[in-house]
């Protein structure tokens, strides 16, 4: 062995053994942009052995101020690519595969049975949901974090621990992004960091256990917050709101693309009617009880909102699908 580890193998918690550890540790990061980019470099410095990354954008120069994995020589790239060509050059010591696609459910079981951990960096709550569920399915530990503006949260879901789902049942009714809402580079660098510090303390069996802690962070005035949620409580019944893939949905289902022809001008379903999140909520449709009703939008959260209001309405048997964001 090098001396690459040597700072941190001295450290107790570490050691040979621990090292070891992280040389044979598997770990999936869902998301190379702001979140992702620090937890890639920091996982990839610690020589975590195996790192699969999976983003289905590109590099955009409005990236670079909060993902300093990325060059200008870069820009147009898949994310996913470019950022396994830089991790490698740091240390080609990880293997590092590349994975230049969106996260859905057709790919999740897959991409989630060969990590030990599991890193939710996505700034897609389609995403999140979807992971929640699938960590939670087979008892692997998801590392979820957000940031937005000059605040944001890390916590150490599943595992054990209860689910994502448990501590947010709930989607907002609306959802801020970093390009609406602004992000300030150092304050979603620190949620990466922090998200990759849960992973080291996981594969390193670091006690006490990370697992069912959130911590919040106020970057605005460095305040550092945060509770424990292991006494959380799973929902089930109607309460759980599930995405699907494109895949399965069938010809007898009811599709409702909450789209606009201005934001989408063509439908992945060509059957889909065109109806808005304000529409379905005010119950100006009505649809035949016994039919699934899939509910897409871009980044899920309009769908969410809908599937609600049909279930006030006592429609039961409806399905989200992400369609893109």
């Amino acid at each position: 062995m090098t001396d690459r580890y040597s700072r941190q193998i001295v450290l107790p918690e570490v050691g040979a053994s621990g090292q070891a550890r992280l040389r044979s540790a598997a770990v999936l990061v869902v998301g190379a942009g702001g979140l992702g980019s620090a937890v890639l470099q920091y996982l990839c410095a610690a020589g975590v052995g195996r790192l699969a990354i999976v983003d289905h954008d590109r590099v955009e120069e409005s990236n670079l101020h909060r993902q300093p994995l990325y060059r200008m020589r870069d820009l147009g790239l898949p994310k996913a690519r470019a950022a396994r060509a830089a991790l490698l050059d740091a240390n080609p010591d990880v293997i590092v595969k590349a994975v230049a696609e969106r996260l859905t459910p057709a790919n999740v079981a897959d991409l989630v049975a060969a990590a030990d951990v599991v890193v939710d960096a996505a700034d897609s709550f389609a995403a999140t949901y979807v992971l929640s569920d699938e960590c939670h399915r087979v008892r692997k530990a998801l590392i979820s974090a957000s940031a937005l503006g000059l605040s944001g949260y890390v916590g150490a879901f599943s595992g054990g621990a209860p689910s994502y789902r448990a501590v947010f049942p709930e989607m907002p009714r609306q959802a801020g992004s970093c390009a609406q809402s602004g992000v300030l580079g150092t304050a979603v660098g620190m949620m990466g960091i922090l998200q990759a510090h849960m992973v080291l303390a996981l594969l390193l069996e670091l006690r006490p256990s990370v697992l069912g802690q959130l911590v919040t962070v106020d970057c605005r005035t460095l305040r550092f917050g945060g509770f424990s949620f292991a006494a959380a409580h799973e929902p089930a019944g109607t309460a759980v709101l599930s995405f699907i893939a494109a895949a399965e949905v069938s010809r007898t289902d009811i599709v409702i693309d909450l789209r606009s022809v201005a934001e989408a001008p063509v439908s992945p379903f060509t059957s889909a009617l065109r109806i808005g999140v304000d529409a379905v909520e005010n119950a100006q449709t009505h649809f035949p009880a016994e039919r699934r009703i899939v509910l897409c939008c871009r980044t899920g959260v309009r769908a969410w909102r809908a599937a609600r209001a049909l279930q006030r309405q006592g429609h039961t048997n409806v399905a989200l699908l992400a369609v893109g964001g």
